[in-house]
Parts: structure tokens; C-alpha cells; sequence
């Protein structure tokens, strides 16, 4: 009789399987509350997208057909942003933003990584203290300051110049950038450095192989964070660059606003130059971002 057993016949794979039993997908059972807060979702989404397909669409129309009251246009106008390009400075613009966004975020970050680690790993006095002042420091607004960097700027000779705009940047984005790392940094076992040293290395062997690659969603955050601020100014590149040519995208894309009249076309063509950058360079770092924004939250 066992033996009968044990020589029993298995199902072939091709069997059909048994049905699931309503409500269920794959053995999990779908709530009513995961159907509502998907559709929340999904519409929350499109609210926030509409905007930008409303921007596309109006890149794209010709300049007879900016007042129709018709969503799509008749015919798509691609040529509205070579117009853009080969008629106004949006190239030199562009290349003035990449250059501040990345000279800014590597300046911030050269910065604050040193500081922030010092500061999550040595408990010296005062260092409540100097958070509390770089927590501070984010609440001032570049606006409440413009007097006084321009006059400083223009009694060094350096209205007009990159690398003003990289000073301004990186120093208003570095208080977020070290309170970020701080906290990612004190989150990471101190155990993990002082095993590296007994090994052999010293403390900035240590912060190079151990520290900052698991520090790395943090230092993801800190730069995505940076690179954006920085992307997106428009008052200190309005009032420290006054030439064309050396002022930044946001700036750029004003010019097509003027006193009576707004190139409708060529603000919104040159505004979808100005966010794909960005949204390309979210796209592929979205994950450490999600992960850096939670970092010490729990230990």
C-alpha cells in the first residue's frame, strides 16, 4: 500500500491549475482601501501632469493659432524650437545653467561632505550649536541679500562672471546639503570605520571605501537637491548678470516676455528645453533619492 503511494502519478505541468477565488491576485487578496488609494494616485498624477502636456502642446503650435480655443493644434509647429535656438541666446543660456548647476553642486558637496562627517562622528562642544546655526542659515532668502552681494561682487569685478553664480549657489544650498549628510553619515555604524582602521586604514581611507559608498543615497539626495536649487534660480542670475550671453537659462526664457506682447511659443518651446535635463536626471536617480530622504529616520 505504501508502495502505491510513494509510485503515485505527479500532475503534469501542463495541468490546469485551480481558480483563485474572487478578490485575489496571485494569492494576495486586493482591498477596497489599495483600489482607492491607487485611483487617488493615478488622478493626483494627472493633475500634476497636465500643466507640462499643456506646455508641450503649446510649444508646438504656430504663432496664428496661439488664441484657438482648441486643445490640439492643426498642425504641430517643430520649427518653434529651432526658431528658439538659432534666433536667441537660449544655447549660451544653457550652457551658463550647466555650468553654475554643476559647478555649484560640486562645490557644495566638496564642502559639506567633510563638514558633515566631522559633525556626525566627533562630539565636540558647540556642535548642537552649529547645527542649530546651519538650520538657520536655510532660512534666509536670496532676495533679503541682493543688496549686499551686489555691491560686493561689483567692488571685486565680478558682475557678469560664472563664477559668481557658483559662489552664490553653492553657499545658499550648502547649509541643506550638510544637514542631509549629517544625518545620513550618523546613521551608518561607527563600528564599520574602526574595523577598516584596525585593518590599516586611516580616517580618510576609512570615509573614502567605507563611509561614502554607503553614504551614497544621502550624497545622491544632496546633489539632486543642489543641482535643481541651483537649475532653477532666477533672482541672483536677474541681478548679477546683466549681459545676455552670461546669464542663466531661467533668465533666458524671460527675455521672450516683453511689454506688451509674449511669444507664448517660444516661452513654452524654451521652457521644455529648460526641464528635461532635470527630469532625465531624476528619472535615473530616483531611487536613491527616496532612499536619501529617509535616511535616519529609523536605526
Amino acid at each position: 500500500m505504501a508502495r502505491q503511494t510513494l509510485l503515485a502519478p505527479r500532475p503534469t505541468l501542463g495541468a490546469t491549475r485551480p481558480a483563485l477565488p474572487a478578490g485575489r491576485t496571485g494569492g494576495r487578496r486586493i482591498r477596497p482601501r489599495t483600489l482607492v488609494v491607487a485611483a487617488v494616485a493615478w488622478l493626483l498624477a494627472a493633475l500634476f501632469l497636465l500643466p507640462y502636456l499643456e506646455m508641450a502642446v503649446t510649444a508646438l503650435r504656430p504663432a496664428d493659432e496661439l488664441r484657438d480655443a482648441t486643445y490640439l493644434p492643426t498642425h504641430f509647429a517643430w520649427s518653434n524650437f529651432v526658431d528658439v535656438w538659432r534666433d536667441s541666446t537660449l544655447g549660451g543660456n544653457l550652457r551658463v545653467t550647466l555650468l553654475v548647476a554643476g559647478g555649484s553642486t560640486l562645490l557644495a558637496l566638496l564642502v559639506a561632505l567633510p563638514a558633515a562627517y566631522y559633525t556626525a562622528r566627533i562630539r565636540y562642544r558647540g556642535r548642537r550649536l552649529f547645527l542649530l546655526l546651519v538650520l538657520v542659515t536655510q532660512m534666509f532668502q536670496p532676495t533679503s541679500l541682493l543688496v549686499g552681494l551686489y555691491r560686493e561682487f561689483y567692488q571685486l569685478g565680478m558682475l557678469n562672471s560664472v563664477w559668481t553664480l557658483i559662489l552664490c549657489n553653492a553657499a545658499f544650498n550648502l547649509a541643506f546639503a550638510i544637514w542631509i549628510l549629517t544625518a545620513y553619515i550618523g546613521s551608518i555604524p561607527v563600528e564599520l570605520e574602526e574595523a577598516a582602521m584596525i585593518d590599516g586604514l586611516g580616517r580618510l581611507g576609512a570615509l573614502r571605501r567605507v563611509t561614502v559608498p554607503l553614504a551614497m543615497p544621502g550624497i545622491v539626495t544632496a546633489v539632486i537637491f543642489t543641482f535643481i536649487s541651483a537649475w532653477n534660480e532666477f533672482v541672483m542670475g536677474l541681478t548679477l548678470s546683466t549681459v545676455p550671453d552670461s546669464q542663466p537659462l531661467t533668465v533666458g526664457i524671460n527675455s521672450f516676455i516683453g511689454n506688451y506682447t509674449v511669444q507664448w511659443n517660444y516661452l513654452f518651446a524654451g521652457s521644455v528645453v529648460a526641464i528635461v535635463p532635470v527630469v532625465v536626471l531624476f528619472a535615473f536617480i530616483e531611487r536613491q533619492v527616496v532612499s536619501g530622504l529617509t535616511a535616519g529616520s529609523v536605526k
